[in-house]
């Protein structure tokens, strides 16, 4: 039997992530990739950032009376490797919870490899342009643009420290924008933070994303990698789950030592026998300390 190239991708990334829930799992009456199965919390609005129909994003809104207005916003960046068999929904449960907690949640879609207009550059000015979105959205909805901080996973993650530091690009860019919209942080949950550095899952795929290899196109991993964009300038914290098969601890370990080096607030977490999706599960054991670095950066009055 002939597999096709993408079909072997594929199943060679649903192996990973099998291996990845296989080799660790914290809590053994819950296994946290059954948040890619259940349907999410409800979103209270669906919003188009742009055109296109994948353009667009989830608002959710903290609903408890005693939260104080305007509520502080979490972008919300999902993983599957920038897949477009990959999608926002999982990253609902995070996004639902988070908004019991006083903090408005902002999950976004984008387009992504397999979609039309999706990779380089469409993937990354998609992520540019539903930041800057919330200025629009902030006009009809309770949410503060001083306190507005961006959750990532995965290749999410990657995203989110992206989005942080493409103030950093020259003005010829065609992501350059004069007045990007200001940051309070970033939170990369077992991010990819080097689009350079092999070993993960996602291997193969960041070719796709790139259109080739890093020494092919050099110049454009150095505007896409988050690593080349530093300092960002913007206080991040890198959290990773020491038993992650997907992608590995080193990747979070390394990106913090250089982002330090570099002058920036970077604070790493290392959670225990935490795997992949644990760090987005809000039923899993490791959800209580990866809500307490959002909520802690984000500060929710009531």
């Amino acid at each position: 039997m002939i597999i096709g190239c993408r079909t072997l991708l594929i199943l060679t990334l649903v192996a990973s992530l099998s291996l990845g829930f296989a080799t660790s799992r914290p809590d053994q009456t819950r296994n946290s990739r059954a948040i890619l199965s259940e349907p999410p919390p409800p979103f209270d609005h669906k919003i188009s950032y742009g055109k296109d129909p994948l353009e667009f994003g989830e608002l959710r809104l903290p609903h408890d009376p005693s939260v104080k207005k305007p509520y502080p916003v979490a972008v919300v960046f999902h993983g599957g490797c920038w897949m477009a068999e990959y999608g926002l929904e999982y990253m609902g449960h995070l996004s639902g919870d988070l908004a019991q907690s006083g903090i408005a949640t902002w999950n976004v879609e984008y387009r992504r490899i397999g979609n039309t207009g999706g990779a380089w550059p469409g993937t990354f000015s998609d992520a540019a342009r539903s930041i800057d979105h919330l200025r629009e959205i902030a006009k009809s909805y309770a949410i503060d643009l001083s306190r507005v901080a961006v959750v990532g996973h995965s290749a999410g993650g990657h995203l989110a420290l992206w989005v942080a530091g493409r103030k950093n690009l020259s003005p010829s860019s065609e992501f350059y924008t004069r007045e990007p919209l200001s940051l309070v942080g970033v939170v990369a949950l077992a991010g990819i933070t080097d689009l350079r550095r092999t070993g993960t899952a996602c291997d193969a795929q960041v070719e796709q994303l790139m259109h080739g290899s890093a020494q092919q196109e050099a110049a454009t991993y150095d505007l896409a990698s988050p690593l080349s964009l530093l300092p960002l300038r913007v206080p991040q914290t890198i959290i990773q789950g020491d038993s992650d098969r997907i992608i590995p601890p080193v990747m979070a370990t390394a990106y913090v030592e250089a982002a330090k080096q570099k002058g920036d607030t970077a604070k790493l977490v290392i959670i225990e026998k935490a795997a992949h999706f644990e760090l987005v599960d809000p039923k899993s054991s490791a959800w209580s300390k990866v809500k307490g670095e959002i909520v802690g950066m984000l500060n929710p009055t009531r």
